[in-house]
């Protein structure tokens, strides 16, 4: 994280002496990134933080086994309302794609997770529909849609869904999820030009304070899952301070770059990841230069593989091709992709009607090594996708939209 932040009762230096009521010294747990080289906190513990009792293998799901390449090279769309419902947002996630950086999930869940704690990387959890509360060792954070949850590697936590429960996406990094360095001062302010600040995150209420022995918690690293008993509750944490902990961001507070004609993504950058990012398309006003093309040009991302998961909103771009709420779309490198034919000029016409502003929120993730499919999604894939330009076009023309052969 970009700036400190302190919670709790800590002792007025750091490693010295720091005891309870009884008497007896709290125990210090530091949390930090690249062998005490990068951003870290301090927490301090009732009881050890060290103390397990029991280590067990768990069975894994989700394991990258359940992925193929991208072969026979196609753009994908996947329907998340399609895919079942239930479960939690821990072991209740669908895998969707995958590579050797990130792995990318759909969650629709119900129930509330099992203490957490993924070793392999941070998460960023986005959620569309309904809220959570997330406790961690950090303390609790209340999130709801378009909000952005990022989780850092180790963090101890659990999700409970509100009633209702969520639908979420998912991305595990193998690394860290940070801010864009170039929103950053050398010092790790965010600049001026930056689309959010500090003021736009929350961090968490806290410390928690849980009591109990024999707590089970599931770990995840890169062998797989294991389910280590704590002799303690890991939720003991009477302070703590540093520059690494989860906070929250709504994609509501993302302020839009614009141009008179049209920009491309990097401007919409929201986090950044080991070869990828994230970033959020969200309402803003529409390209004002006289002659600009008020939607995205056709492009073709040859360093890239783009996923898009449509929000909110309308997206004009794409009306006629099957995508809609809840929807996700893979382009993958090796293809060019952009709006329906048609959309260009529905644009323009609606610009002559007085529309002056987009209604459309999304979150992009642009990986640079190519996504692999897991076999699971395909239950809600569109077969018809791939040749929604060409229907598109040939209905333009006036011939018969035809369907694409089978794959």
């Amino acid at each position: 994280m970009p700036y400190y932040r302190a919670a709790g009762e800590i002792p007025r230096k750091r490693h010295i002496r720091f005891s309870g009521p009884d008497g007896g010294l709290y125990a210090e747990e530091l949390m930090g990134e690249e062998g005490f080289s990068s951003d870290s906190s301090l927490l301090y513990h009732v009881h050890p933080p060290t103390a397990i009792v029991k280590s067990e293998g768990l069975a894994d799901a989700a394991a990258d086994g359940g992925v193929v390449a991208n072969h026979p090279l196609l753009p994908r769309h996947y329907r998340t309302q399609d895919m079942p419902a239930g479960g939690d947002l821990v072991l209740g996630r669908q895998l969707l794609m995958a590579n050797e950086d990130i792995r990318i999930s759909f969650a629709a869940a119900d129930a509330g997770s099992e203490l957490y704690r993924n070793s392999s990387g941070d998460e960023a959890v986005y959620i569309r529909s309904g809220a959570a509360t997330f406790e961690s060792v950090y303390g609790t954070i209340e999130a709801g849609a378009g909000d952005y949850v990022i989780v850092p590697r180790g963090t101890i936590h659990r999700w409970l869904p509100a009633e209702g429960g969520l639908h979420a996406l998912v991305v595990e990094a193998r690394g860290h999820i940070r801010p864009p360095r170039r929103y950053l001062s050398q010092n790790g302010q965010f600049l001026e030009h930056a689309p959010y600040c500090e003021r736009d995150l929350r961090g968490p209420d806290g410390p928690r304070q849980s009591d109990g022995e024999d707590v089970p918690v599931i770990v995840r690293n890169r062998a797989g899952l294991t389910r280590l008993t704590y002799a303690f509750h890991p939720f003991d944490v009477v302070g703590w301070d540093g520059y690494l902990y989860p906070y929250a961001f709504n994609i509501a507070d993302f302020e839009p770059i614009v141009k008179r004609t049209h920009a491309p993504p990097p401007v919409h950058q929201t986090f950044e990841g080991p070869n990828f990012v994230i970033c959020s398309f969200c309402p803003r006003p529409l390209d004002f230069d006289p002659e600009a093309v008020p939607i995205p040009y056709n492009h073709h991302n040859v360093d890239s593989d783009e996923m898009m998961y449509y929000v909110a909103g309308d997206y004009s771009a794409r009306k006629g091709s099957g995508v809609s709420l809840g929807s996700i779309t893979l382009h993958p490198s090796g293809f060019t992709h952009g709006p329906q034919p048609g959309a260009v000029e529905a644009v323009i016409e609606g610009l002559a009607a007085g529309k002056t502003s987009t209604d459309e929120t999304a979150v992009m993730i642009d990986t640079f090594r190519p996504l692999h499919l897991a076999r699971g999604a395909s239950q809600a894939e569109d077969p018809e996708y791939a040749w929604s330009w060409a229907n598109a076009a040939r209905g333009r023309l006036g011939g018969q939209p035809e369907p694409g052969p089978g794959f």
